[in-house]
């Protein structure tokens, strides 16, 4: 018996020390395919998971413009050779594309190994009669041109937009002629339409105003009325107010009427309900949209003496902006502050592009500014993103900031229609 339990434990011993020895380098096998780190992990702007510390510095040039930001920060081309880049929008996969309305485009710049600077220049758009504004809602990228609304389906392998119908049409003009459109949660499109005229009587009830329509652009009706030029618009993330840059008219001086940041409101009494059955630009209602003063009024209630010299129209039921910028800044693209790369008080706070003066005795302008923001209000304001004017001419000015888009690692992108470029802000390490 004793030499029996000694044959059995020679037997089984080697036997169980090999079926440990499986295991354990099957396990060191399957390691092999995990990261090194938690740091390799990456999220997309669209939301899988994502780790901050594993974002590395752009490796694209730095700008010959001499930008400069504050301490802490790092700037670099994330593409080039755009045209005249505009409104930057990513896709659901993560892809990011700007319009080109000089080229009538609309260009994706894929970044597929998350070196900081686009991998090409791909047209994916390259019809229309001056594209510019751009938005992705339920799998669609939306596109406005000057005089129309359109849909398009998207196919983020293939990096392609196919077409698929017109939506509505709007007032076509050579001015005020860059529309955008922005979603609200619920799906309610926002597509603002700026003015044909520096100062007039619109002869359009669409011109100068932002539309609301459904996604699939039905019963589109005027939102907010009295705004010569709202080029850009953001939703503040805590409270879903829609926020608009507005520039003022020309030809009062250098310093006067101030450029603008509104908050447009619906009027309770022409909610998206209640419009329903109106006929787009019918203005048949009573009550009407809010008005935000234009061409009568400029700034807080200010009645604008030059272009109604008999006072035939009051300001007292206008809206007043949030906030006053000075004359002939051109505010453009604006968004609030989301970002593990920027300080903690920044978050929630505003960051809005100054275009730039064209018609100003000194230039002033063509920066991207820090906004200070406490609920509805902006208390301060500082320069966040400066170097792009280089003497004081309008035409000294080797680029102009437009647009202003976060991806989700915190990165800032802005695009620059003079310089041709887009740019990626990081924290340095």
């Amino acid at each position: 018996m004793q030499i029996t339990r000694v044959v059995i434990i020679l037997i089984v011993l080697p036997l169980f020390t090999l079926v440990i020895l499986k295991f354990g380098a099957k396990k060191i096998d399957e390691s092999h395919f995990l990261p090194s780190s938690t740091s390799e992990m990456y999220k997309s702007p669209t939301g899988s998971t994502q780790n901050n510390s594993s974002q590395s510095i752009s490796v694209g040039p730095t700008s010959n413009i001499p930008l400069k930001l504050p301490t802490g920060f790092t700037i670099h081309v994330f593409a080039s050779n755009l045209g005249t880049p505009r409104d930057l929008q990513f896709s659901p996969g993560g892809t990011l594309l700007v319009s080109n309305p000089s080229g009538n485009q609309v260009i994706a710049m894929p970044d597929t190994n998350h070196d900081g600077v686009a991998d090409s220049n791909k047209v994916v758009i390259s019809n229309g009669t001056h594209i510019h504004g751009l938005a992705f809602y339920g799998g669609k990228l939306y596109v406005a041109d000057v005089n129309k609304v359109v849909k398009y389906s998207w196919d983020e392998k293939n990096l392609q937009a196919i077409f698929d119908k017109q939506l509505f049409s709007l007032p076509e003009n050579s001015d005020h002629n860059n529309r955008t459109i922005i979603f609200d949660k619920s799906g309610i499109m926002y597509v603002s339409v700026g003015s044909t005229c520096n100062v007039c009587i619109e002869s359009s009830p669409l011109s100068a105003t932002i539309i609301v329509s459904d996604a699939d652009g039905n019963n589109p009706h005027v939102f907010a009325k009295g705004l010569r030029n709202a080029p850009f618009m953001t939703f503040k993330p805590t409270t879903n107010d829609l926020w608009v840059t507005e520039m003022g008219r020309d030809n009062l001086g250098d310093n006067t009427p101030p450029d603008e940041i509104n908050i447009p409101k619906e009027n309770p009494s022409t909610s998206h309900s209640t419009l329903r059955d109106e006929p787009l630009g019918s203005g048949s209602r009573s009550s009407g949209p809010r008005d935000y003063g234009w061409p009568y009024c400029y700034g807080n209630k200010n009645h604008d003496d030059n272009f109604d010299p008999s006072k035939s129209h009051t300001c007292d039921l206008t809206e007043p902006p949030v906030y006053e910028i000075p004359a002939h800044s051109a505010p453009l693209g604006l968004t609030f502050i989301n970002s593990s790369q920027f300080p903690s008080y920044w978050q929630n706070d505003l960051l809005v592009s100054y275009h730039g003066s064209w018609n100003r005795s000194v230039a002033t302008g063509f920066k991207v500014v820090h906004m200070k923001v406490t609920g509805n209000t902006i208390t301060s304001a500082e320069d966040f993103l400066t170097g792009f004017l280089q003497g004081t001419s309008n035409s000294s000015a080797k680029g102009r900031p437009v647009d202003l888009t976060f991806d989700s690692l915190g990165n800032l992108y802005i695009s620059d229609d003079r310089a041709g470029n887009v740019y990626i802000v990081q924290k340095t390490k």
